[in-house]
């Protein structure tokens, strides 16, 4: 008890406390039934245990006797629990301690943690963005495909093998975009060049000059000095048309050819070829171009040759620019090339069609001398001066006798030599100044200014003299054909104050002359004059009876579409019956123009027709002659639209025709009329289309669907190679600008094969089917 009381003492100042329970068995003193339920279960056999109650610890340890206890001990048997050991501890004194214990174990801990992590994050991540700022600074230096190309990721790493394979597929990304991306500055600079390739209006002034001022359009996105077209000159050889951005020193002019010669000859279908001509031109001669070496030459150089020639006859064009080196800027300059050689050919087409236009249109093809339109147009412009400056002039109208006869027996290649040797003595026999034109046909016409009736008899017996010594070969014989006219005259003012009136008396002294045996002159008697407006006065009332009394009819031609030979097109004509009589609108037109009553027969004749065509279930295009007077009445179109409405015609079925002869003094009034015309849904053509000066003019400013050519250059198609030149001249020029064309006066077969040849669209004429009161429906 002792020894226990003393050990019990000597853990009196610590925080637990010590409690020695002796078996009972053992010491007799103690009473197992005092003893703490637990304890009594170790003595009953029990294991150490531990037992926490709040912060209270219990610790229970049995006294057991080991084996080697009985060798001095013989007292008891091994394993016997002798007591058992039992303490009790509290945390309550230390807890807070060791709370501060692990809570600054754990901040160091987790402090060190987070140091360590941060450490090994700044390494992972410096050797990371080390790599990426290398990466990204290659990837800002691209700002074009040149800069791609030469963009190399392949010496990235990031240090991990993960992200490594991963940048692995963008390098291999990269090298695939090298091959299919295109530069946006490469596209910006087609999309540049393309934009320059516009043909504009100025074409039609000087071709040359156009290309030059594209040189200088081009040199505003590229350096180009020098821009060369070669021309195929039917197969006599070739043309150069060098055109410089700068004046070029006499040397770089002399190396350029020989090198362009060099290369040309190198190629197969130049070699040995002759260079007829070769013409420099100097876009801007104000500044000279730096001398060129035979390097720059050669180096800077992208062209394009043809086997055969394109429009225009172009064959080869070829670019001089610095940036022909660049093997990117060189395929964009290949590829522009191709619409530059087609820009350049059919610039020097459409200004090649349009002067032979504008030559033609005053001009007569045959016989070079001025056409009908010119006739009329200069007549009026020596009226009017005649009565400013207080003078006389004369008309004389000329028609050749027995031409027929001629043309027939010995045909109309003979026929035309005899008409242009005649036309040769007009123009020998009259002064310089004088006005000779071809009327039509055998018919010519003179204006001589300043003239009397004296001078004008002296001319015409000059002509007639002249004719006595003339004579022609007939083909294949030696029997010579001379030749006679017939001769009018009227003078201004004594015989007509107008045009009209002059070309009524001259034009019936002609035919007096030719009644009064060929040969002759024909000069009107006051009776004269007398019975020729008499003719007229009664014309002027057979139209107004023929207006008030609805005598109009309507007459339809067939016209067909020549590839396929169907009738897809009828032109409406005016006809007037008088009794029996059907009297065609050329015996009467002009005189109902001049009374102004031509506008009130269109109207009658359109709606005759209109309502002939839904009786008949006509679904095809009928082509209405338009009267200049229909200009300016205000509501033709309105009238027109009207019709058509009524009648369930569609407008774009109806398309309206303006003669190019005729005389359209203000074309801003045509233009906005024909705009109204196109705005109501009706479609405008052009008829006799290269009779006079206005034909491009027409083509230019208006947007024409259709253009009826010239008659006469048809019926002369086939025997007159000028006539065969204007008329395809007319059809490639319709083609380039997307305008249907119709031939007229297809008299037979081997006419409309040479139509067909051409390339026009539409056919009419007798051979096709003459002009009839039916229509022909499909």
């Amino acid at each position: 008890d002792e020894a226990i009381a003393n050990s019990i003492s000597a853990f009196a100042s610590a925080p637990h406390r010590v409690a020695l329970y002796p078996a009972p068995d053992v010491f007799k003193a103690t009473a197992a039934g005092s003893y703490p339920e637990d304890v009594r279960q170790l003595l009953a056999g029990g294991q150490t245990s531990v037992v926490q109650n709040g912060e209270q610890l219990r610790y229970l340890f049995p006294i057991a006797v080991r084996a080697e206890c009985l060798v001095c001990h013989g007292i008891t048997q091994a394993d016997k629990v002798l007591g058992v050991v039992a303490i009790d501890y509290t945390l309550q004194p230390i807890a807070p301690r060791v709370r501060i214990y692990f809570i600054s174990l754990f901040v160091i801990l987790g402090a060190s943690v987070l140091l360590l992590a941060a450490a090994v994050s700044a390494l992972a991540t410096r050797r990371v963005r080390r790599a990426m700022d290398s990466f990204g600074s290659k990837v800002e230096a691209v700002n074009s495909i040149k800069d791609l190309n030469q963009l190399d990721v392949s010496e990235v790493h990031l240090g991990f093998e993960d992200l490594n394979k991963t940048f692995r597929h963008v390098s291999q990304l990269v090298d695939r975009m090298k091959d299919v991306a295109v530069d946006k500055g490469i596209l910006e600079f087609e999309v540049k060049l393309l934009e320059k390739l516009i043909i504009t209006s100025n074409v039609v002034r000087d071709w040359r000059q156009f290309i030059n001022d594209l040189l200088l359009e081009i040199n505003s996105i590229i350096d180009a000095y020098a821009l060369l077209t070669i021309f195929r000159i039917d197969d006599q050889g070739y043309e150069w048309e060098v055109f410089w951005r700068q004046k070029p020193s006499a040397q770089t002019v002399a190396l350029f050819e020989q090198i362009v010669r060099a290369q040309l000859e190198a190629t197969p279908n130049f070699f040995g070829t002759t260079v007829l001509q070769i013409k420099h031109h100097i876009a801007d001669p104000g500044s000279n171009l730096p001398e060129l070496s035979r390097r720059d030459i050669e180096l800077q150089t992208k062209s394009l040759l043809l086997d055969s020639p394109k429009i225009g006859g172009i064959v080869g064009i070829g670019v001089h620019s610095t940036l022909a080196q660049d093997p990117i800027r060189h395929i964009v300059i290949g590829s522009i090339l191709t619409a530059l050689l087609n820009l350049v050919g059919s610039v020097k087409a459409i200004y090649k069609y349009t002067k032979e236009l504008e030559h033609y249109a005053t001009r007569d093809p045959l016989t070079d001398l001025y056409n009908q339109r010119m006739f009329w147009e200069l007549l009026g412009y020596e009226i009017g001066r005649s009565q400013r400056h207080g003078y006389e002039f004369a008309v004389m109208m000329l028609d050749m006798d027995n031409f027929k006869a001629i043309n027939d027996a010995y045909g109309h290649q003979f026929g035309d030599a005899f008409l242009q040797a005649f036309a040769k003595i007009l123009h020998e026999a009259v002064r310089q100044g004088d006005l000779v034109t071809r009327y039509g046909g055998d018919e010519f016409a003179i204006v001589l200014p300043e003239a009397g009736e004296s001078q004008a008899h002296m001319v015409a017996q000059r002509i007639a003299e002249m004719l006595e010594n003339f004579s022609l070969d007939a083909p294949g014989s030696s029997v010579k054909i001379k030749a006679t006219t017939s001769i009018g005259i009227a003078i201004h003012p004594t015989h007509g104050k107008d045009s009209r009136e002059l070309f009524l008396i001259a034009d019936n002294m002609m035919y007096k002359a030719k009644r009064a045996g060929k040969n002759g002159i024909g000069f009107p008697s006051d009776e004269e004059m007398v019975e020729v407006f008499k003719q007229a006065s009664d014309k002027s009332q057979m139209i107004r009876s023929a207006l008030d009394e609805n005598r109009i009819v309507p007459y339809f031609q067939p016209i067909v579409h020549t590839l396929t030979g169907e009738v897809q097109i009828h032109e409406l004509l005016m006809r007037i019956q008088v009794g029996e009589r059907i009297v065609t609108a050329q015996e009467f037109i002009e005189e109902a123009e001049a009374m102004g009553l031509a506008h009130k027969m269109d109207y009658q004749l359109i709606e005759k027709a209109f309502q002939q065509i839904r009786q008949q279930g006509y679904r095809g295009i009928l082509f209405v002659n338009l009267s200049p007077k229909a200009l300016i009445v205000g509501e033709f179109i309105s009238r027109i639209t009207r019709l058509a409405r009524e009648h369930e015609i569609e407008p774009n079925r109806i398309v309206f025709e303006i003669t190019e002869r005729e005389t359209v003094s203000n074309l801003s009034l045509l233009e906005k009329f024909v705009f109204d015309l196109k705005t109501a849904g009706f479609s405008f053509a052009i008829d006799d289309f290269g009779s006079g000066y206005s034909s491009f003019q027409y083509i230019k400013r208006f947007p024409v669907d259709y253009i009826k050519i010239e008659g006469e250059f048809i019926r002369n198609v086939l025997v007159d190679g000028e006539y065969k030149a204007f008329t395809k001249s007319i059809v490639t020029l319709a083609q380039e600008l997307n305008i249907r064309t119709i031939a007229e006066y297809v008299e037979d077969q081997a006419i409309l094969d040479a139509v067909l040849e051409f390339g026009i669209d539409y056919a009419q004429g007798y051979h096709i089917g003459r002009p009839a009161p039916q229509l022909r429906c499909a």
